[in-house]
Parts: C-alpha cells; structure tokens; sequence
C-alpha cells in the first residue's frame, strides 16, 4: 500500500514524514523512507511545520520535447530519441517556495508543469521491463526556464540551472499508475497548461532505461518527464500552480531578485 511521503521542518531540523487524516498530520519517519519507512512516533500538525522540497536529489535529470504538441509549439521537430539534460541540485525548492525572477539576466522565464519520477535506489543500466523496480514515487515539478538564455546559447544548463528554478512538490506518492494523469499547469488561477501522461512520447520506464544507460542515478533523484504545450511566460508578482491527478497541487509565487 503506498504512502504520501512529504519533507518539513520544525525548527530543530528538516524530517521525512507520512501524511496522515487527509494531509493533515505529519508522522516523523526515523531517517530516511527509502528501504521501508520506520515511524518515530512523532506527530506533527502540517498547519504548524513548514514543508520543504519532498526529496533533495542528487542531481535532476529532466528530459526535452517528450511531448509533440510542445515540441511543435517550440518550432521543433518530434526527437526520435529522448533528449536529456540536468539542473543542478541548487534549483531544487518545495511547495510555497519562492522562484526568484533573475532580474537583469532574464526577460523571458517560462513556467513547464511535468511529473516528476523520484527514484529509490541505486540503478544503472536498468532495462525497461524492470523500470518499475526503481522507482520510489512521483511528485509534481515546474521546469522553470529562462528561455531566451536557453534559445541564446544553444544548450540548457544557464537558462534551466539558476537557484529556485525547479520547484518540487508538494509531497511524494509512492503508489500511482502514472501512464494516464492529467497535467495542469495555471498562472494566477488560470489555466495555462493541460495534458495528460499518456501523451509522453517516450514513457516513463523508456525514460528510466535511458538515462542510467548513460549515468547512474541515486536514491532520491528525480527524472523530469517533460512537458505539454502551453508553456509560457511568468512575472513577479504572479503565482504558478501545477497540478497532477492523484498527487495533488505545487504553488509557488515569482519574487523579484532583491
């Protein structure tokens, strides 16, 4: 049976917890929940704690153009492989977090919903038919994107990497059939972004198989799957929501770099 597996912190320091009487009520993991979770005992109201991103990974690997209608949109042509690419583990922040707007660097910076795929345990080379096994959960990401940085210097790193740039939550569920969901994407309340996983046009264990062909990943790292059409432009002062069916809604408001 799965569980929905958030971080948080209560002052004295950052846990794992299972959520509880409708995400109500965090139970403090003992560690980490990868291996089977043991609880401590501990409950702590979720109204009084603050949640933190669900997992700090080790790196980020996201994918490009994994769905034709953004692929299209982008004036590019559908990749007959998947296209990979990583964000720093600096871009990582959780649920409510603020994404600073790079001021002076930036004029363009793209909000791109996607499910996230966090993996539990040390993998390379995993073939498809055991993609499963990897797998810890999933969690809801926004692929923030300086865009014209991206299209100026003809890679991803700058344009995808800067901190705040990879918002992650708000938890993590660990048991989803996640090859049908519907995907959202809203600014300010209103829909911007909507689609479905079933679109993917390389699934998630196809995903998996190809990148630790190339690399191996750790527990806690998290697979970006890409995003459907829609992307576009957001400012400070507004607030992006990304929702996915059967995990739930991460928010974030832009800031303006002080």
């Amino acid at each position: 049976m799965g569980v929905r597996i958030a971080r948080f912190s209560t002052g004295g320091g950052v846990a794992f917890g299972v959520l509880e009487e409708n995400e109500q009520v965090l139970a403090k993991i003992d560690g980490h929940p990868f291996g089977g979770v043991q609880l401590t005992g501990e409950r702590f109201p979720v109204a009084e704690v603050r949640m933190v991103a669900p997992m700090l990974p080790s790196k980020v690997v996201a994918i490009g153009r994994n769905y034709a209608d953004h692929a299209k949109e982008m004036g590019n042509d559908v990749p007959t492989e998947p296209i990979m690419f990583l964000k720093p583990s600096t871009s990582v922040i959780g649920h409510g977090e603020a994404i600073v707007y790079p001021e002076g660097l930036s004029e363009r910076v793209d909000y791109e919903g996607e499910l996230a795929v966090v993996i539990g345990r040390l993998c390379r080379e995993v073939p498809v038919e055991r993609a499963k096994d990897v797998i810890f959960g999933y969690t809801c990401a926004n692929d923030v994107t300086a865009r014209d940085l991206q299209k100026r210097d003809v890679q991803f790193t700058r344009g995808k990497g800067f901190d705040t740039f990879c918002p992650l939550g708000p938890w993590i569920e660990t048991d989803l059939d996640a090859t049908d969901l519907a995907l959202t994407t809203s600014v300010n309340g209103e829909l911007r972004q909507s689609g479905r996983t079933s679109q993917l046009l390389f699934d998630i264990p196809t995903l998996i198989a190809h990148v630790t062909a190339v690399m191996t990943l750790l527990p806690g790292d998290v697979l970006l799957t890409g995003t459907p059409a829609g992307v576009g432009p957001m400012f400070p002062g507004d607030q992006v929501s990304v929702g996915i069916e059967g995990i739930g809604t991460l928010t974030n408001r832009v800031v303006a770099r002080d």
